[in-house]
C-alpha cells in the first residue's frame, strides 16, 4: 500500500457520519453462511446491505452529503447520476430532508430502479448505454441551475457515510480477520477501509471488481484513474468506467488487495445466495460472495462479504439465474442421432427418464449435411444435479449405442 496522494477519511469522520444517519438507515443483519464456512474452513458472516432502506447501502452516503450542505444549497436542489442504487439513495435522501431531486440515468437502467427512484420523488432524464453520458449531462444541469451534484463515490461525505457500514461489521463481529467489498468506483470499499483500518489495522480489505469492468488495476498502476476503454458486465451497479481521484487514494492506501470475478462467477454466487442463504440480490451485489466461492481458501477467517444491494429487474435475474445453473453444470445441452424412425424420440426419453435428467426443450434436425440418410439429429437441453450427474447421463446414452455430443 502507497502513501495517499490526497487526504483521506478518517475514522472519527465516519464516526461522525454514523451519528448523523442514526434512526434514518437500517443498521442491517449479519447473517452466518455455513455453506460458505465449509468452504473457507471457518466463520463467514453477510453483511446484507440488500435489506437497507432503498435496497442498497447507498442512502448512507447520499443522505450524510445531502445533510451536510447548507439550507440555501438544499433549496436549489440536487443532481446526482447513477444507474440506480444511488439515484434511489439521492432520492430518497432528498426527500427526507426537503431538497428537489433530478436523476440522470443510463437507456438502460433496470425498470425496478426507474421506478423506485421516481417513486421516492425525484425527476428522472434518462440518456447513452452506461454512466458516462448521465454522468456529463448531472454535471451539465449543475452548472446550468446551480443544483449541488451529488457525486455517486468521489466525495468526503460520502466516503464517510458508506463507511458506517465498516462500524457495524466491526461492532457485529469483533473477531473478523477479513472484509471483502464489491467494488465500483470504490465509495464503499474506501469508506470500509477507512472505518476499519481505523480501529482495526490488521484486518485485511479485499475488494471486489467484476472483470469485465474493473477500473481499478490499471489505475493503481498507473497511480491516475485509467477509463475503461469498454464494459461488458451484468453487475450494471459496479460497472464504472474510472475510479475518482479520492477512491483511488483510499484504495491504495487503505485496501490491501484487489479481485476481479468472471460473469460465470457472478452468477453461480446470485444463485448460490437464492438457494443456500435465502436472499435476494443483485449481481452488483454479490461480487463479494462470488470472490470467496472462487478461491475460498484467499480469505482468512473470520471472513465478512458484504452484500451491497438487491434491486434486480426480475427478467435479468430469470436469464442470470439460468446461466448460474449452467455455469454449476446442472443445465446439459446434448445433440444426440437417432436413426428417422417412430419410436426414436420415445426411446430417447426412456434412456433420460431412467437416469432422472429432467428435458426442458426437445428439437428435431433433419437437415444437417453431416447427418446419414435415415438419420435425425435430437438436440435436448436437460436440467440435471450437477456435473456429476451431467457426466452419468452422458454416459449412459453412449453405453445404449447413441452417438451424443454436448453442445
Amino acid at each position: 500500500m502507497s502513501e495517499p496522494a490526497v487526504p483521506l477519511v478518517t475514522g472519527a469522520e465516519v464516526e461522525a457520519a454514523a451519528a448523523l444517519l442514526s434512526g434514518v438507515v437500517r443498521r442491517t443483519p449479519l447473517e452466518h453462511s455455513r455453506a460458505l464456512a465449509e468452504r473457507v474452513g471457518g466463520p463467514v458472516w453477510l453483511k446484507c446491505e440488500n435489506l437497507q432502506r432503498t435496497g442498497s447501502f447507498k442512502i448512507r452516503g447520499a443522505y450524510t452529503r445531502i445533510a451536510r450542505l447548507t439550507d440555501g444549497e438544499r433549496a436549489g436542489g440536487v443532481v446526482a447520476a447513477s444507474a440506480g442504487n444511488h439515484a434511489q439513495g439521492v432520492a430518497l435522501a432528498a426527500r427526507e430532508l426537503g431538497a428537489a431531486a433530478t436523476v440522470f440515468m443510463p437507456e438502460t437502467a433496470p425498470l425496478p430502479k426507474l421506478a423506485a427512484t421516481r417513486g421516492y420523488g425525484a425527476t428522472v432524464h434518462q440518456l447513452g448505454d452506461s454512466l458516462t453520458e448521465p454522468l456529463v449531462a448531472a454535471r451539465e444541469f449543475a452548472d446550468r441551475t446551480g443544483s449541488v451534484f451529488i457525486h455517486p463515490f468521489d466525495h468526503p461525505d460520502v466516503i464517510a457515510g458508506q463507511g458506517t457500514v465498516g462500524l457495524e461489521v466491526l461492532d457485529q463481529c469483533p473477531d473478523v480477520a477479513t472484509v471483502v467489498v464489491c467494488t465500483g468506483g470504490g465509495g464503499l470499499v474506501a469508506g470500509i477501509a477507512a472505518a476499519v483500518k481505523a480501529r482495526r489495522p490488521d484486518v485485511r480489505v479485499v475488494a471486489v471488481q467484476a472483470e469485465m469492468a474493473a477500473a481499478f488495476p490499471a489505475s493503481l498502476a498507473a497511480g491516475v484513474p485509467v477509463p475503461l476503454a469498454m464494459m461488458a458486465t451484468m453487475a450494471d451497479g459496479i460497472a464504472v468506467a474510472a475510479p475518482g481521484d479520492l477512491t483511488l487514494a483510499h484504495v491504495a492506501g487503505l485496501v490491501d488487495e484487489v479481485r476481479t470475478v468472471s460473469e460465470d462467477e457472478l452468477s453461480r454466487a446470485l444463485l448460490f445466495c437464492l438457494e443456500r442463504a435465502k436472499l435476494v440480490v443483485e449481481p452488483a451485489g454479490v461480487a463479494a460472495v462470488a470472490a470467496v466461492l472462487a478461491d475460498p481458501g484467499a480469505f482468512p477467517a473470520p471472513v465478512v462479504a458484504v452484500v451491497s444491494g438487491g434491486n434486480i429487474d426480475p427478467v435479468l435475474m430469470l436469464k442470470v439465474v439460468q446461466h448460474g445453473m449452467s455455469a454449476a453444470g446442472r443445465y446439459l445441452s446434448l445433440r444426440v442421432r437417432v436413426p428417422d424412425r417412430p419410436g426414436s424420440l420415445a426411446g430417447l426419453l426412456r434412456e433420460l427418464a431412467a437416469v432422472s435428467a429432467n428435458v426442458l426443450s426437445v428439437e428435431h434436425e433433419r437437415t444437417t449435411a453431416q447427418l446419414d440418410l435415415g438419420e435425425v439429429e435430437i438436440a435436448v437441453v436437460l436440467e440435471t444435479r450437477g456435473p456429476d450427474h451431467a457426466q452419468e447421463v452422458q454416459a449412459a446414452l453412449v453405453r445404449v449405442g447413441y452417438a451424443v455430443t454436448a453442445s
